[in-house]
């Protein structure tokens, strides 16, 4: 049987399928952060070879929310774009609820990574190139929201920070090279380089799975907010009107 993908983009038929996919993703990002926390918490050594002690173990959300910030800010831009493009009602609202949960990932990131810093390195915080990148990137997710909210044509604003996100864009790779420098002399950081070399199997495995478990989770809040955004946007249509929820 084939399916007509293209009819979800419109809001009404997309309302309809996310409502019946949500619940499907919060099982899914529910059992498998669990699983890959246990695994992380309860499987793994209390203490690494090099000196790492117990408090090493916030890795497995800082490294999840430290993905799902960049992944989430890929996925913005490229629903910001495809509105651009073809001026499609619902890849603004996409963007709009992806910025969100965008943020609360940087922002989750920034300060599990606070904390880590604090326990190995003796600071909370150190401005080298990784953090002030990661940095800049919660910025730039701030101001995409505060664009939004302080232009109230809806057109308008989705445009507007449409192309506030396609610039921003250029701080995702530069956050990859900051901790992936070939020349550590150029770009000297405190924060370890982003590798899976000789990283014990059931600390990786942890770590996958705990972050496939926040990409559910993602997936989850993200159609609930675009579901909020399509009834606020489309609430002087009928089909709105007649829907239980709002009736």
């Amino acid at each position: 049987m084939k399916i007509n993908w293209f009819k979800y983009a419109a809001p009404m038929n997309f309302y309809s399928l996310s409502g019946k996919l949500i619940p499907l993703f919060w099982v899914a990002a529910i059992a498998l952060t669990l699983i890959g926390l246990y695994l992380g918490f309860f499987t793994t050594p209390n203490e690494l070879g090099n000196g790492m002690k117990e408090y090493y173990k916030i890795i497995y959300v800082h490294v999840a929310t430290v993905w799902m910030a960049m992944w989430l800010y890929g996925m913005m831009v490229f629903w910001a774009l495809i509105g651009l493009i073809f001026n499609t009602r619902l890849s603004y609202m996409m963007a709009s609820a992806t910025a969100i949960t965008g943020t609360l990932m940087t922002f989750a990131g920034l300060v599990t990574g606070a904390i880590w810093g604090k326990t190995s390195w003796g600071t909370w915080w150190d401005w080298d190139p990784r953090m002030t990148t990661y940095l800049i990137l919660f910025f730039v997710y701030i101001g995409y929201i505060s664009l939004q909210a302080s232009i109230d044509d809806t057109r308008r604003s989705d445009k507007a920070s449409a192309f506030l996100s396609v610039v921003g864009l250029a701080i995702v790779p530069v956050i990859y090279y900051s901790i992936n420098c070939p020349d550590p002399d150029q770009c000297a950081s405190l924060h370890q380089e982003s590798s899976f070399k000789g990283v014990e199997s059931n600390i990786l495995k942890g770590m996958l799975i705990t972050t496939l478990g926040f990409w559910m989770y993602s997936f989850a809040v993200i159609m609930m907010r675009t579901r909020n955004v399509i009834l606020k946007r489309e609430q002087k249509t009928s089909w709105v009107s007649k829907l239980k929820e709002v009736s």
